[in-house]
């Protein structure tokens, strides 16, 4: 094939999934310096926050489960829970199906901290947006749902991978429900 041909399609998805892995890692560094920036009261750390987050998304879950989710070791959740719960902002109860097992949820303290920083970073979205031109506003605006189907497109895939699955059926082609 010529330089001035279409590339083969294989390579168009790599070079498009590269530069946008690029895109949205540089898009969440700014993000989390934009947040620091923003309100330098907060000083949780970003796994802290992502916890935090998780588990309000999932009242009663277990260590393992967030681990898994968040794909981090076991023992680093721990340390995050044992610093979330002497802070305030996670409990910890006995499992009802299991007395053995601990289920974690989020306190009020810990559900304003994840509101505290979903706002500080809405608000650090809405003045980096406003700098940028109209036609540029409508293109990210109009992103929002591929990026939420790719996000789900990601966790599925995640999620077949810890489960054993192979190839998850329909994974290529699933949209956000």
């Amino acid at each position: 094939m010529t330089s001035g041909g279409p590339s083969r399609p294989g390579r168009d998805t790599t070079i498009r999934a590269e530069g946008l892995a690029d895109g949205i890692a540089r898009l969440r560094r700014a993000l989390r310096r934009g947040a620091r920036v923003a309100d330098p009261a907060n000083t949780l750390a970003v796994a802290q926050l992502e916890l935090l987050g998780a588990l309000a998304e999932q009242p009663g879950a277990r260590p393992g489960q967030l681990a898994r989710q968040l794909n981090m070791r076991p023992n680093t959740v721990t340390t995050i829970v044992n610093a979330l719960t002497s802070q305030g902002m996670v409990a910890r109860a006995a499992a009802t199906d299991d007395r053995r097992a601990v289920e974690l949820s989020v306190t009020k303290a810990g559900r304003e901290a994840v509101l505290s920083w979903q706002a500080t970073n809405a608000a650090v979205l809405h003045l980096a947006l406003s700098t940028l031109p109209a036609n540029q506003q409508r293109a990210l605006g109009a992103a929002v749902p591929a990026l939420d189907a790719l996000a789900l497109a990601i966790d599925r895939l995640a999620d077949a991978r810890i489960s054993g699955e192979a190839d998850p059926a329909g994974a290529r082609h699933r949209t956000a429900e």
